[in-house]
């Protein structure tokens, strides 16, 4: 019986070094080819998906991330796994949509018909609105939600939802319509109202995306996922993708993958990446929060150590800005309000990755400049640094 092939800690940090783009010497040339690597850009934090770029490119500019997503759209914003916002090249968006979205925004559809409902308004009235929307959007070309509720008034009409309980809030239908609309790539987020830390976007109409079988999507998208991320566990890709176990299971065979042992038990890699990868030279990273390295697995013993994780990782399981020194994250960063970077590390480490990590906050820090960014979801260690 031939054994299966074992992918060690060591290797799968090499791995991670190449494949995420964190060695200097595999930084990329564009924002696309960030995005393509990584499969999908965390964009809950409209800020991350500029510092996760930065991170990772030769020459950073906010520019070329801007050019891509509201000049060229070579990669688009959009509602992805577990219900997350990402950013992601465009070629892939069918496949993201048939995948996973599609389920999703059926169920917030259902949710739309029955708030409308508890206002007494019905479908037909609900269609009509949208279908002003939608011709309102096109006329306009991009709008805000604000604006769009100027151009039609129903959008603007509230309703209370959660009646007598402590959470009760009233809710327009415009907010509502928009998420669901956006969500069924109907429309899509364009530029921001401000810089590029603004959370605040314009919305455009989205043409119809090419429809793509849902096993057949699936599998593609595990297949990039394993080249980006792998080798995994099935529960990393079940975390990641929030299917459920037999979609999985039916993906990973779909797409080739063969079990491997890790150092954590057993895994799954592509067929053709089974050979090790040589080991960079020492390397550090500074990485936002929600950054898709640190939240790119369920498992994170090999590369985040349990200590490090109350000072890392608030409540509800959001990461925090980190501090990578060859592959294992050692301590976080913040940026102060007058504007300098601050880290901290939660290890002992070497003089040289000290100054190593030093040259990465100066290159941060240059590369900031007069931007203020303050995580949308903060962390202890954030938190101390800042305060």
């Amino acid at each position: 019986m031939t054994a299966r092939p074992r992918i060690d800690d060591r290797q799968r940090r090499a791995r991670l070094a190449a494949r995420q783009l964190l060695a200097p010497a595999h930084r990329a040339a564009s924002a696309e080819q960030v995005a393509e690597a990584l499969v999908a850009l965390h964009a809950t934090d409209p800020a991350s998906v500029f510092l996760s770029t930065a991170a990772r490119l030769t020459r950073p500019e906010p520019a070329d991330l801007e050019r891509a997503l509201y000049q060229d759209r070579t990669l688009v914003r959009m509602h992805g796994m577990r219900h997350t916002l990402f950013v992601v090249p465009t070629g892939l968006a069918p496949v993201l949509y048939a995948s996973t979205t599609r389920k999703v925004a059926e169920k917030e559809r259902r949710g739309l018909l029955a708030f409308a409902a508890e206002g007494g308004f019905d479908a037909d009235w609900l269609a009509g609105v949208q279908r002003r929307t939608l011709a309102a959007l096109a006329a306009a070309g991009q709008a805000t939600g604000s604006q769009l509720g100027e151009l039609v008034p129903e959008l603007r009409e509230a309703i209370t939802v959660a009646v007598g309980k402590p959470y009760e809030a009233r809710q327009t239908v415009g907010v509502r319509l928009l998420r669901v609309l956006g969500m069924e790539n109907e429309i899509v987020r364009g530029r921001p109202v401000g810089g590029w830390t603004s959370g605040q976007h314009r919305w455009a109409v989205q043409g119809a995306l090419p429809g793509v079988p849902v096993a057949e999507a699936q599998a593609e998208l595990t297949r990039r996922w394993l080249a980006a991320f792998g080798p995994a566990t099935t529960e990393d890709v079940r975390w990641w993708t929030g299917w459920g176990v037999r979609e999985v299971r039916a993906a990973l065979a779909a797409c080739g993958a063969v079990p491997v042992d890790l150092d954590c038990g057993e895994g799954h890699a592509l067929p053709d990446d089974l050979d090790p990868l040589p080991e960079p030279a020492p390397w550090a990273a500074l990485l936002p929060s929600l950054d898709s390295a640190p939240m790119g697995w369920q498992q994170r013993d090999w590369y985040l150590p349990v200590p490090h994780r109350a000072d890392l990782i608030d409540r509800s399981g959001n990461i925090g800005p980190t501090v990578w020194w060859n592959g294992r994250v050692v301590g976080g960063w913040a940026q102060h309000a007058d504007g300098g970077l601050r880290w901290e590390a939660l290890e002992p480490l070497p003089r040289e990755a000290v100054a190593a990590v030093d040259a990465e906050a100066d290159r941060l820090a240059g590369w900031l400049g007069p931007a203020r960014v303050t995580p949308r979801f903060r962390t202890p260690l954030e938190r101390r640094l800042t305060g």
